[in-house]
């Protein structure tokens, strides 16, 4: 569970173990399978792969080789930046649309094997080249920056394997640091909520994969807690497979709601259907 100190997640061992189960799934794909649509709005599962990447790739050029081929400029808002970001990714996307699933793949298998051998080589306590923007840091360590990379291998390959109607990576395991790790977004979601001091909501996202999650309203704003001694003042119940779609804003709110269990104060519980644990 994450706390408000932020201890270290180690998800360093599991991306190779993702990256392999992305590249057998991709080999196992039909013609029709790569063109089939996905929960990323516009993108098919070759885009999603692409995508992939592209992250990949930029990631070793900035991060290893310290080249940034387009930076970030005239960003004065979050907003700003999750735009520069989609045009990033769009233009990628755009692009490879001329790269085949063959080539794809090798070039992930390649990418993917120096992406990890960079990682290894990070301290985790250094601060990140990119802070994680979505849980409301201005600075990120290097632990926190590698977790944020697990998330993003392990959604996209769940987009995937949705599309694609392959088995999820429902497992405790792979999903458990992915939702630990999306959760960290939790109390930055609740910034603006206003709440006396002591208040609790309490996520839970359930079946044996899942966890809860407890943050309170103190003095510095809202916080992690390990546990509490009452009830919490309002609760959020969700199943796995809405947890990933709905924080990665591959579903609405709206949309989410009959599927999710609001108790207690319901209005209070029900701004965590809010949050975002993804910037583009």
């Amino acid at each position: 569970m994450p706390s408000s100190t932020y201890p270290p997640l180690n998800t360093l061992p599991l991306i190779p173990k993702l990256d392999a189960l992305l590249i057998d799934l991709l080999q196992s794909l039909s013609p029709e399978e790569w063109q089939a649509p996905t929960v990323a709005k516009l993108w098919t599962v070759k885009d999603v792969a692409a995508h992939l990447l592209d992250t990949t790739l930029r990631n070793i050029s900035t991060s290893r080789d310290g080249f940034f081929g387009e930076k970030a400029e005239n960003i004065h808002s979050y907003a700003d930046l999750v735009a520069f970001l989609n045009n990033l990714n769009m233009s990628w996307t755009n692009t490879a649309k001329r790269i085949s699933p063959q080539l794809l793949i090798t070039l992930l298998q390649q990418s993917c094997k120096e992406y990890d051998a960079h990682l290894q080589t990070l301290d985790p306590f250094a601060p990140a080249i990119f802070s994680v923007a979505w849980a409301g840091q201005e600075t990120s360590p290097n632990w926190f920056h590698i977790a944020r990379e697990y998330t993003e291998k392990f959604l996209h390959q769940q987009q995937i394997r949705d599309a694609v109607g392959k088995q999820a990576l429902f497992t405790k395991e792979l999903f458990g640091p992915f939702i630990d790790t999306f959760m960290y977004a939790l109390p930055h979601t609740y910034r603006n909520v206003d709440a006396a001091i002591g208040t609790t909501v309490k996520v839970v996202v359930t079946t044996d994969i899942g966890g809860e999650w407890i943050i309170s309203k103190q003095k510095p704003g809202w916080q992690f807690v390990s546990s509490i001694s009452t009830e919490p003042n309002g609760s959020l119940s969700i199943d796995p497979n809405t947890a990933w779609k709905l924080f990665s804003k591959s579903m609405q709110p709206a949309d989410a709601l009959p599927l999710v269990e609001l108790a207690g104060e319901k209005t209070l519980a029900a701004n965590a259907l809010q949050m975002v644990s993804v910037m583009a």
